[in-house]
């Protein structure tokens, strides 16, 4: 993978600060040193993608070239790039990567393979691979090349305008809580990282953040740290600081306690598969705050894009596969030291084994909505399936 240019927007002042990073003008919601940026886009060549390495954030900004199917694969299942929606954009974009010197149904068929095995949770994975498949099968092999560019470029474009969508649907829920708790700030709980960095652009959990930030009200996140990758301490603190909105990062366990006392108005995280019947499943130790909120009668909600809904599962604790990630991320921790260099140390007792189950699912009777781009519905077979346009019905 090549890397592209990086900057330390945080860290040790003795590190020098650089940004060769080029893209076109986009709308976006993260600026980053005056910049507009995206988390994936079509690089000068026009045969590969380029990527922000979610793995140097956050502190260092850095870009990554993926310019075969392997790379793609590898950036995917080493959480280079992450997040269900993301994931898919980047699935499809391997496609049309591995289309570039043969088109042919065994490429074709290949390519899809190695794509779909790297993560098993997230169903945008597969929803994207399945989109591209269907397409390309449709045209001789000699247009498949242009069609999957254009195919994936199309479902870039397409996650960037449902999380828009996300955002404004999302942000009537914020306002009513705001107006419930008029002159005061509203503290919002999050788990993970559910924004810009895990989508094409503008978030699903965040979204409606943004756009409260945005549109005036009084917000401030309570940001989970979420072992054992640490994605809310590093990943979601940094978008919303660069955003500029208010936050705290707290520890993992601290949610319980902070909602006991009146201090948090609503959750809303995001979620990699959802179940036809409203379950969701979100990174480990999601539950948990569902259950604490419940307990505690905070709402509980749950943003996504409809290519996160799984029609085909309907009992999301029985049947949505949950991904078992390496002990070494359990037992040690990567972070920057004082000299600013970046190092990785072991925080558990030797020869102590480690599970790290990547994913819980927390059942719909503990979510109070679900947030697409659709629209705001009931966690439930019924809100779900009000969902589904004929069009849609038919795929």
């Amino acid at each position: 993978m090549a890397r592209g240019g990086f900057a330390q927007p945080f860290a040790s002042p003795k590190v020098r600060c650089t940004d060769r990073r080029r893209t076109a003008p986009c709308e976006a919601v993260l600026n980053y040193k005056g910049k507009h940026y995206r988390t994936i886009w079509l690089a000068e060549d026009q045969a590969s993608v380029e990527v922000i390495d979610q793995t140097r954030l956050p502190f260092w900004f850095e870009t990554r070239r993926l310019a075969s199917l392997n790379e793609v694969a590898d950036a995917i299942c080493t959480m280079v790039v992450r997040g269900a929606p993301l994931i898919g954009a980047t699935a499809a974009c391997g496609v049309a990567i591995a289309l570039q010197n043969k088109t042919d149904d065994t490429t074709l068929d290949a390519s899809i393979a190695i794509l779909r095995a790297t993560r098993p949770t997230a169903v945008n994975l597969g929803w994207a691979l399945d989109r591209m498949a269907r397409v390309l099968r449709a045209v001789p092999p000699e247009r498949r090349l242009a069609t999957a560019w254009r195919e994936a470029m199309l479902i870039c474009d397409e996650d960037a305008a449902a999380c828009k969508s996300i955002g404004r649907k999302g942000l009537k829920l914020v306002d009513e809580a705001a107006r419930q708790n008029p002159g005061r700030r509203l503290n919002i709980l999050t788990h993970c990282n559910a924004g810009w960095l895990a989508t094409v652009d503008y978030g699903t959990a965040l979204a409606p953040i943004y756009a409260a930030h945005d549109s005036g009200i009084d917000v401030h996140v309570w940001v989970d740290e979420t072992r054992p990758r640490n994605q809310g301490a590093s990943l979601t603190a940094f978008e919303l600081g660069a955003h500029g909105v208010p936050h705290t990062i707290i520890a993992d366990n601290a949610g319980g306690h902070l909602m006991q006392h009146g201090q948090v108005d609503l959750c809303i995280v995001g979620a990699d598969r959802i179940s036809a019947n409203g379950d969701a499943a979100n990174k480990i130790g999601t539950y948990l705050k569902a259950l604490a909120a419940r307990d505690c009668g905070v709402p509980f909600y749950v943003a996504a894009p409809l290519s996160t809904i799984d029609w085909s599962i309907r009992d999301g604790l029985r049947d949505i596969p949950i991904e078992e990630r390496s002990a070494r991320e359990v037992t040690h921790m990567t972070g920057v030291n004082e000299a600013g260099e970046t190092t990785t140390i072991q925080i558990a007792a030797p020869g102590s084994a480690a599970a790290n189950p990547a994913f819980d699912v927390t059942p719909a009777r503990l979510i109070s909505a679900i947030v697409t781009e659709c629209g705001i519905v009931e966690a439930s077979a019924a809100g779900l399936k009000s969902l589904r346009s004929p069009a849609r019905a038919a795929e």
